[in-house]
């Protein structure tokens, strides 16, 4: 089948790599536009644009995709089939533009996490085991008919990083699985009921910020689901500070939210919360480098009592 694959962040990189692989002809790759990323502020591609760069296929980065010459260049390839992972919100006439119209990989199973940031919610609300879904484009935002559904485990010791790498390699699986069937006529959409739904939206900043008169395993999740980035954050004294790796810690005598409780040169600093403790085992202090609780130790003036801020 002749393709169109729209997708940006590293999230879509395996998929668009097993597609290639396969016999299936991807035509073009649509792509965000070059954004000045890191400290140098330097404009750099999409991880998807640099992957089609290194395939040899031809790149669309439209600023909007209403744009006349983009929906000419799009309407001249006469794709079969659109395919759509981690990519913005697409107009009507793009997604009925090929024969067999398009599908998208989301990172959930639907209905539960329509939105952008699906596996962060995920870990932030402590599930134990999330999935992929493949499903058929319509208007409205993640609410198509579904064609394949795989569960996933959520490890005890996932954090955002780890999953997303794992659900992205599975995805890429499903999504060639979706392809296959279409092609073969062999895949009947199932209508997505509003059972079990439930919001998944953009993170914000203040995601991010640790309440911690929460109970201890709210925090933890959190800082899961936020880790490595873009991360959850406390303050100490005015500095910021990311958390990347924490556990539940000892209950110990009860102390008021956000204080310091211990200070373990091997195992990290306790902090209480509304219910138990959390020990922080990583942090990275804004615009440093990521340490061990120890070494930040060794660095900084902190001490039993003190307080982080919420």
């Amino acid at each position: 089948m002749r393709l169109v694959f729209f997708g940006s962040p590293d999230f879509a990189v395996p998929s668009l790599k097993k597609i290639y692989e396969t016999k299936q002809e991807i035509a073009a790759v649509v792509t965000a536009p070059d954004k000045p990323r890191g400290r140098g502020r330097k404009l750099l591609p999409t991880p998807v644009k640099s992957e089609a760069i290194k395939l040899n296929i031809p790149v669309f980065q439209p600023v909007k995709l209403s744009d006349p010459d983009f929906r000419r260049s799009i309407a001249a390839i006469k794709p079969d089939l659109n395919v759509v992972v981690a990519f913005r919100i697409m107009p009507e006439w793009l997604i009925d533009l090929p024969k067999l119209g398009s599908i998208n990989l989301h990172a959930s199973l639907l209905p539960k996490y329509r939105g952008a940031a699906p596996i962060n919610w995920a870990l932030i609300n402590g599930d134990k085991k999330t999935g992929l879904t493949t499903f058929r484009l319509k208007k409205e935002v993640d609410a198509g008919d579904i064609f394949i559904q795989r569960e996933l485990e959520i490890r005890e010791d996932d954090n955002f990083g780890s999953l997303h790498d794992r659900m992205a390699q599975v995805g890429a699986e499903v999504l060639l699985e979706t392809i296959a069937g279409l092609e073969e006529g062999r895949l009947t959409p199932r209508p997505q009921s509003m059972d079990g739904y439930c919001p998944a939206p953009k993170l914000t900043r203040e995601t991010g910020r640790i309440d911690w008169r929460k109970p201890a395993v709210d925090v933890v999740n959190l800082i899961r689901g936020l880790s490595p980035a873009p991360g959850a954050f406390t303050e100490l004294r005015g500095m910021r500070l990311i958390i990347l790796e924490a556990k539940i810690g000892n209950e110990g005598s009860p102390s008021a939210a956000g204080i310091v409780t211990s200070i373990d040169d091997k195992n990290g600093i306790q902090v209480a919360c509304g219910k138990g403790a959390v020990l922080i085992t990583k942090l990275k202090p804004e615009g440093k480098r990521a340490m061990s609780s120890a070494e930040f130790c060794r660095g900084h003036i902190i001490k039993v009592g003190d307080a982080f801020t919420f």
